[in-house]
């Protein structure tokens, strides 16, 4: 069954085929691209109607359908413009900048070396003034562990970090089959499977000190969970968060703004803008056995994990009996 990728990619070569072969048969190039005569001609007759922004008659490339059909062979003209060098607006040089320092930061080796290349060649051509009117800041951890990690995620093989954790406050060195790196919100993750958690986890790139090579290639696990923005990132811009708190954590609604404040019988419910997360996670922790109820209720997923793991650590220290309210 052929896909419409699999059509935009025989459409984009074959173009250049047609122009190379003047006068084409229309079964031998449909050999040639591995489709049938008739699918072949579907893909005519759409890029029949392929051309310059405009979309008036001279502007689209010109294929002689009726010869197509009655003789079986294709002429194709007025495609001269897809030979000409690309032209970038500046817009687009920028948009193309970013995005590749954003790849950068995820790659490593060969592929690293390729975007270094391409970030140089769109800096030339954006000129001095202009690439440097471009900022792009993420938190990341120093070019040698992003080395590692990239090598270690094309060879699979398992590493030991040295990461220093945020809810633990202390440096732990698990092993971890690495999956892949990906940019979220200003950091560079590290999505990878956790031998000691035996479960999926992701590790903040800024906080890993070191990078090791560990006994063992990295097993067939299927993929991780989607990792994305989460619950704030499905809204445009702030996301409003609803507090059921007790009267004695009333004092947020005057100490942080709201939008709104309703007094009941067992305590308050207060109305905020949110638009970090890492900022509500803190004041979820902050707050504690005091915030009665979150709504919407994944907005507090992050906070109640970190409650968690923390309390995973007290456990393992022997430090008594804690438990998480619900």
């Amino acid at each position: 069954m052929s896909t419409s990728l699999d059509q935009v990619s025989r459409l984009l070569a074959l173009v250049p085929y047609l122009q190379a072969h003047p006068d084409a048969d229309l079964a031998a190039t449909a050999q040639a691209f591995g489709v049938t005569p008739r699918r072949l001609l579907a893909d005519l007759e759409v890029l029949w109607f392929v051309g310059l922004p405009g979309g008036m008659p001279g502007d689209l490339i010109d294929i002689d359908m009726d010869a197509v059909e009655e003789q079986g062979r294709i002429s194709l003209s007025n495609a001269d413009y897809l030979s000409r060098p690309m032209r970038f607006t500046i817009e687009e040089v920028t948009s193309l900048i970013v995005a590749l320092r954003a790849v950068r930061e995820v790659t490593g080796g060969a592929a690293g070396e390729a975007v270094d290349s391409a970030l140089a060649k769109l800096s030339k051509v954006a000129g001095a003034q202009e690439s440097n009117r471009v900022g792009f800041a993420v938190a990341t951890s120093e070019s040698a562990v992003r080395e590692r990690l990239a090598s270690a995620i094309a060879v699979r093989q398992a590493v030991r970090l040295s990461y220093d954790g945020f809810t633990r406050a202390e440096t732990t060195t698990p092993v971890v089959e690495p999956h892949r790196l990906s940019v979220r919100d200003g950091y560079v993750y590290l999505e990878g499977w956790s031998r000691d958690r035996d479960a999926w986890r992701t590790f903040r790139l800024d906080r890993i000190a070191s990078v090791d090579p560990a006994e063992g290639g990295v097993a067939d696990r299927g993929e991780p969970p989607p990792f994305d923005g989460g619950w704030l990132e499905v809204r445009p811009e702030a996301a409003l968060v609803t507090l059921t708190v007790t009267d004695r954590t009333h004092w947020i609604s005057e100490y942080y703004p709201v939008r709104s404040v309703e007094r009941f019988r067992r305590g308050w419910r207060v109305q905020l803008l949110v638009a970090d997360p890492a900022w509500l996670r803190s004041l979820l922790l902050r707050l504690g056995p005091e915030v009665r109820a979150v709504d919407p209720p994944e907005a507090a997923e992050s906070a109640r994990a970190a409650a968690s793991e923390a309390l995973e650590l007290y456990a393992e220290l022997g430090s008594g009996s804690v438990s998480l309210a619900p």
